[in-house]
């Protein structure tokens, strides 16, 4: 069983910045045993990531709660542990220490000592118009020149790809309709927020640009728990996936898992 002080060494030893904006996305299954189980591995992830200044934000998606919008219900409950996306994101959905943002499907649990600057990032989401929108909190992490943490997952996991994406304008990605959903605040109010969502899934693909991301130096790799850590730097990713969209033709490049031709990034 690992000790929270024991995930933080190995965090320290990865040398993870701790004055940045930081996304994690996390397996528990394969991080392993803990101390404190899940509650345990937030607690050292925000005492870690928010020591020197640092934002930490956790995906609490309710991306399939769409369904609903057609019935005028809300995707988003403000006070509702209910993710899409496992155990971490629904511990952090209700932390105590968290400012939820209010993005109607792909919300985020916001995590620092700078209450303003938590407020600040977790307000992002109100201008959203999309699934992962530039303006919102997933652009902040290319603005900030951000990390994202990938904790025993994989890029099929990496969110922030969906909002490189939308950053290079790639054909196909968005509906090019409004679905009007809704979200209940925490004194039960609703609001209307309609966005435009994802099409298709690219993201089942996007392992296939790990490599690219090795070769350009995107990644860092380390260990969490049990778990393989890619600590991922997301101006280097943005700059990468640039370079092979600009080197495709317009070809469809995730549709399949045939590797990427290494003419596309090298």
């Amino acid at each position: 069983m690992y000790s929270k002080q024991e995930l933080i060494k190995q965090l320290k030893a990865l040398n993870a910045p701790q004055n940045s904006l930081v996304t994690v996305h996390t397996s528990l299954r394969a991080v392993g045993e803990t101390e404190g189980r899940g509650e345990g591995v937030l607690e050292a992830l925000i005492e870690y990531f928010t020591a020197d200044g640092g934002i930490l934000t956790v995906p609490t998606h309710t991306w399939k709660n769409l369904a609903r919008a057609s019935k005028q219900e809300p995707t988003l409950e403000e006070s509702s542990s209910e993710t899409s996306i496992g155990t971490l994101p629904s511990i952090a959905a209700v932390h105590p220490m968290a400012r939820r943002s209010l993005h109607p499907t792909h919300s985020q649990a916001v995590f620092g000592k700078e209450r303003d600057a938590v407020d600040a990032i977790a307000r992002r989401d109100d201008a959203a118009t999309t699934s992962t929108d530039p303006k919102g909190i997933y652009g902040a992490l290319y603005e900030q020149n951000g990390y994202v943490l990938l904790l025993g997952v994989g890029h099929e996991s990496n969110t922030y790809l969906h909002c490189v994406e939308e950053l290079l304008n790639v054909p196909g990605r968005l509906t090019d309709y409004f679905v009007p959903t809704r979200v209940r605040l925490k004194d039960n109010s609703v609001i209307l927020h309609p966005i435009r969502h994802h099409l298709g899934l690219p993201s089942f693909h996007y392992p296939k640009l790990e490599a690219a991301f090795r070769y350009h130096g995107a990644i860092k790799y380390g260990q969490f728990g049990n778990a393989k850590v890619q600590l991922c730097n997301c101006r280097k990713m943005y700059e990468t996936v640039k370079l092979i969209y600009s080197r495709s033709n317009g070809i469809e490049l995730m549709n399949d898992d045939e590797p990427l031709n290494e003419s596309l990034y090298k």
